[in-house]
């Protein structure tokens, strides 16, 4: 008879997981792991729980199919409650599987004890315990509450007790009956389907803008999408989720929206917004109320779907032309070209992807280098892009960089990242060392937490708790057996990304930045 932990692992096959990422325990994960070691899914052990969550969210993103991470009782799950919430906050559906006490004795000890589903229930759409008699129900409901088509896209967890791998004694066709279209509190889900206000709005639209999010990324939104803006002559911009899905390179590209004031102009001048998969949580928590609006998503995929049909159906021919929305786009990127006394974040950024963003996926961490990344990174593909988004944590790049090179072990990934984000997930630089990964790992090095500097300054306080530190980085990417390089300037820059993609491992580049047009930039981006 196959046990609970082999039919687990033979569903987590089935829809789609192709590893397990994390810190394992002496429990029940020992199980999963020998389980999925039998059936040919491959376990990666990161340095983190959460730099396991992440890497399992990129995989989610760009397979389309779930990721899979598991930790430990207590400090494991505590540890991984920052992984899980950007699942949750992604929209990112990945499953969580924690090790506990046997079932006879949670009530007996207080070593290590934690209550598991009251840390997680709150930011994962499913909690759940592995228990004699309903194991294999909770398992299926898992899988039904990650699938493509539901309207709450998340993180599910499934405790696993250290005697939850019994023997199937439940028939093959049990019945999952009460498994039923499970919706979030919040309701802001699986709405905006097609409807006849829409359709009204839409014909009567001459200057509408598409917004683009993170629920239309699937190849089949993206080619659609690309089609109804060159047939219609709609503008379209994309949130950072959603980079790819109108190249930036497409005519009808209009940039990058978030709710900040340097999409201003382009929204001021269009009578009505057209949200495709755009979900709130993408945006800057500020007031938005646009004059004329209509939304399709951001979930199910289907909902889209339908709303991309609706807008093709209804819309007329737009009074745009592509000359004057290039030319949004094109005053955008020049708004944030601000120049400094030394070498600065743009630069890298431009110089970096002139040379990598051809052919490399790239990942971006949380912190002031991000605005340049998103604004100058050309994107052609949904998903080349992977940024923390919904939460904005950093540490993301680094481990997300991990789960994406796994997928594609010839395609080279770069993490674009602050040194205050890399501190908090170096470790797994020994990860990618290990699993001998295309990385290029380019970090921002300004000694600094620059983006709560730049507020400090618009606050007129006094810089107070943000200064890092000065790092040898080139020596501690030695230390964990990688490359490691240093750049002060444009051409030693290039001649290290020409090296580094020379190396058949991980490098690490440390790009010094004069940071002192962090503020002029984020003033111009966010107002």
């Amino acid at each position: 008879m196959a046990t609970v932990a082999e039919h687990l692992i033979r569903r987590l096959r089935e829809v789609g997981v192709r590893m397990l990422f994390g810190v394992p325990g002496g429990g029940g994960n020992l199980d999963l792991i020998a389980a999925a070691g039998r059936s040919g899914l491959p376990f990666v052990l990161t340095s983190t729980e959460t730099g396991g969550a992440i890497a399992a969210i990129a995989q989610a993103e760009i397979t389309g199919a779930p990721g899979a991470c598991l930790t430990t009782l207590g400090p494991g799950v505590a540890s991984v409650v920052n992984g899980v919430a950007c699942a949750y906050l992604e929209r990112a559906p990945v499953f969580v599987l924690t090790d506990n006490y046997a079932s006879t004795d949670q009530d007996r000890y207080e070593h290590q004890r934690l209550n598991h589903k009251a840390l997680l229930e709150r930011i994962t759409v499913q909690s759940d315990t592995l228990a004699p008699g309903s194991a294999f129900a909770s398992i299926e409901a898992a899988c039904f509450y990650v699938a493509p088509e539901r309207s709450s896209a998340g993180p599910v967890h499934l405790d696993c007790p250290a005697d939850f791998n019994q023997p199937d004694l439940q028939p093959t066709n049990y019945a999952v009956a009460e498994v039923t279209g499970y919706m979030l509190a919040d309701g802001t889900r699986g709405t905006g389907s097609p409807s006849t206000t829409n359709e009204e709005l839409l014909r009567h639209s001459r200057r509408p803008l598409a917004l683009i999010g993170l629920g239309a990324r699937h190849a089949d939104h993206a080619a659609r999408i690309r089609k109804l803006c060159e047939s219609k002559g709609l503008p379209a911009m994309v949130t950072y989720k959603a980079k790819g899905v109108v190249p930036d390179r497409h005519p009808w590209f209009a940039g990058v929206f978030t709710n900040g004031a340097i999409e201003k102009p382009l929204i001021n001048e269009s009578d009505l917004i057209i949200g495709i998969g755009l979900d709130e949580v993408e945006l800057l928590p500020r007031p938005w109320t646009p004059r004329s609006y209509v939304r399709y998503g951001p979930a199910p995929a289907s909902a889209v779907l339908d709303g991309i049909r609706q807008v093709e159906t209804c819309l007329q021919q737009t009074e745009w032309h592509a000359t004057e929305v290039h030319g949004f786009h094109h005053a955008q990127r020049g708004q944030i070209m601000i120049h400094a006394a030394g070498f600065t974040a743009q630069q890298v950024v431009a110089v970096a992807a002139a040379t990598l963003a051809r052919d490399c996926r790239v990942t971006v961490d949380a912190g002031a280098h991000m605005f340049p990344a998103t604004m100058l990174w050309p994107v052609s593909e949904p998903n080349q892009m992977l940024i923390s988004n919904g939460l904005s944590t950093m540490g993301f790049a680094l481990p997300a960089a991990i789960g994406a090179a796994l997928l594609e072990r010839e395609r080279p990934v770069v993490a674009l990242t602050g040194d205050g984000g890399l501190l908090m997930c170096i470790g797994e630089l020994l990860t990618a060392v290990r699993e001998r990964l295309k990385i290029i790992v380019i970090v921002f090095s300004d000694a600094s937490l620059s983006l709560i500097e730049i507020k400090q300054q618009a606050r007129k306080l006094a810089p107070a708790g943000v200064a890092l530190g000065r790092m040898d980085w080139p020596s501690v990417a030695r230390g964990f057996g990688a490359g490691g390089l240093a750049a002060e300037n444009e051409t030693e820059l290039e001649r290290a990304i020409e090296t580094a993609l020379a190396t058949s491992g991980p490098t690490l580049i440390e790009a010094k930045i004069d940071r002192s047009n962090y503020g002029a930039t984020l003033k111009a981006i966010r107002g």
